[in-house]
């Protein structure tokens, strides 16, 4: 900008030829010509460089259309560009469609497009297995978590969700269920990332949501879920309630000391049951833990949660391929089964050394192994050695 007007102040003391001029300031004489006729025009302002992109576009969206669509995402906020055509043009039929990729350009300029969080798996030699125990060593290396038997109270079911800390024995969560669907589970377990991190582990037994007797390594989508946030699902053995054996313990407390007498349903139990794990972890001396409190030994974990992960990418040299709905990838053109629970999640392949066969991994753990010689996934828990 600077040059163009000290063109423009040279050109105004009419000392020299105006092709000299150009010539000296390094611009054709066609460039000159035009940045004077804009400098009469419209003075300095003029002289700013005006954008090369076309004035009016086919495919462009006008305000109204534009305000539309943002209203429409605004109430479907997980939609995306294809759903909200179609909704856009069952509202106004026979009106002009915009093109999805203007429509998706709206919805990022007005800031409601998610980015999606990618996370790339840190896989070591030593990677760890799905269902090793893992022993608590400080806080937040495992949490135990189950479903409490339920009572009724004022006609309604109190059935409390548990989540504990193993090493501290901090009760971290008491919640009264309405539904023990992954989906109600997920929700609470985000809350209790979201104030205290990420633990290493998440103990559980054999029981829905936890566990699939029929799915691979027995995942569920929800513990499927806490691999790509890099915690290990363990459980205990089948018939062994010993395994989560404090936990049990502490249930054993909540039924002598709240089950069946609170009237009032859910929320009067739910404020006993807040008030009780206050006690609990504050007031209550724990002979496990040197009559101390669990609030003097706990801390949050530095392992911090910062949102659930869209794509799971791996390190070079191995196959990203994402989980149809159907529980299947395609590698080579073929399909082969890796597991229902795994659905809309990436895994990674990595081949060995031994031709046509590889190890399946989700983020850092091994699941198993995939020979494509014979098109057959094998969890790692059926594996075999020499």
């Amino acid at each position: 900008m600077r040059e163009k007007r000290s063109f423009i102040e040279a050109m105004l003391k009419q000392d020299r030829p105006f092709r000299e001029l150009c010539r000296e300031w390094g611009i054709s004489e066609k460039t000159g010509y035009k940045w004077r006729k804009r400098f009469y025009e419209e003075g300095y302002a003029g002289l700013a460089e005006e954008s090369r992109a076309p004035q009016e576009h086919p495919n462009a969206i006008d305000g109204d259309t534009a305000a539309e669509m943002i209203r429409l995402r605004l109430a479907h906020p997980t939609w995306g560009g294809k759903k909200l055509l179609v909704v856009y043009q069952r509202l106004h039929p026979g009106m002009p469609l915009p093109s999805l990729s203007s429509v998706n350009r709206i919805i990022e300029k007005a800031g409601l497009l998610k980015k999606k969080r990618v996370h790339t798996a840190a896989i070591t030699s030593e990677c760890p297995r799905l269902n090793q125990a893992m022993e608590a060593h400080e806080p937040n290396d495992v949490w135990c978590i189950d479903f409490k038997g339920w009572w009724r109270s004022s006609g309604e079911i109190c059935e409390p969700f548990t989540v504990r800390d193993k090493y501290s024995r901090k009760v971290l969560c008491v919640r009264l269920m309405t539904s023990k669907s992954s989906e109600a589970v997920r929700v609470v377990m985000t809350e209790l990332f979201r104030k205290y991190g990420l633990p290493r582990a998440i103990h559980s037994d054999n029981g829905t949501p936890f566990a699939a007797t029929n799915g691979i390594l027995g995942l569920t989508n929800l513990s499927a879920w806490w691999i790509t946030l890099g915690i290990l699902p363990e459980r205990s053995l089948p018939g062994c309630p010993g395994q989560n054996g404090s936990l049990e313990r502490m249930h054993a407390d909540i039924a002598r000391e709240i089950e069946d007498k609170v009237p009032g349903g859910i929320a009067a139990n739910q404020a006993a049951l807040d008030a009780w794990v206050e006690e609990y972890n504050s007031v209550r001396p724990n002979e496990a833990i040197g009559m101390r409190t669990p609030d003097e030994i706990y801390r949050p974990s530095k392992r911090k949660y910062t949102g659930d992960i869209d794509i799971l990418e791996y390190p070079a040299g191995y196959l990203p391929r994402k989980v149809f709905k159907t529980g299947e990838i395609v590698l080579y053109g073929i399909r082969v089964t890796i597991g229902f629970a795994l659905r809309g999640m990436y895994v990674g392949l990595r081949e060995q050394k031994q031709q046509e066969m590889y190890d399946v991994f989700l983020g850092e753990f091994l699941l198993g192994t995939l020979d494509m010689t014979s098109c057959c996934f094998t969890p790692l828990t059926e594996v075999k050695s020499d």
